[in-house]
């Protein structure tokens, strides 16, 4: 399946398991490594879509950074007994630094020893990729691009990336329509 990805694709790839770093690579890192390119058509078609990169990475952001601390049921159960969960993450960011609760990146290796970045893929990264190589097939395409890989994305639908985009106001069905209107004009 590998072979069929342009340059852009497996870019994509590359920069999702960089993104990851030593964690699994979910869909969430996929959506992030599509974003980084902003010549890839489906960066251009999110763009026309009115949806912001930025806006995007900070959502996914904000989803990790909770996830890696703690989570809403935890900071409502530490509020009843009288402890600001905010509070105390900004006086920590205070003493020691932005970013001073988000685990450290390892130092990348260099040399013929080095191992890959990035960690294994999620089932539903997997999946998206899967979806991918469909929605190529579907589309009589003899090539996977990175506007295929969005596809995936929207057509897994349960993943990161696609609770990102629902909260960025986002209807995956639109969106989904104006990729495919994209894909037919450029072909």
């Amino acid at each position: 399946m590998f072979e069929r990805f342009t340059d852009r694709s497996r870019e994509v790839v590359r920069r999702a398991r960089a993104e990851a770093g030593r964690e699994a690579v979910g869909t969430q890192h996929l959506l992030l490594a599509i974003l980084a390119d902003p010549d890839a058509l489906a960066t251009q078609v999110l763009a026309d879509a009115g949806i912001a990169a930025d806006d995007l990475r900070a959502r996914t952001a904000r989803h990790v950074d909770r996830s890696a601390v703690l989570g809403e049921a935890d900071a409502a159960a530490l509020r009843q007994i009288g402890i600001d969960l905010a509070a105390i993450e900004a006086r920590l960011e205070e003493s020691f630094g932005p970013g001073a609760l988000r685990r450290p990146v390892p130092p990348r290796r260099r040399g013929w020893w080095r191992r890959p970045t990035g960690g294994p893929f999620t089932p539903r990264s997997k999946k998206v990729l899967e979806l991918a190589l469909r929605e190529a097939l579907h589309l009589k395409h003899r090539h996977i691009g990175t506007e295929h890989i969005l596809l995936g994305l929207l057509r897994e639908g349960s993943g990161l990336a696609a609770q990102v985009l629902r909260e960025a106001g986002v209807e995956l069905r639109d969106l989904r329509r104006r990729v495919e209107a994209a894909v037919r004009a450029v072909a």
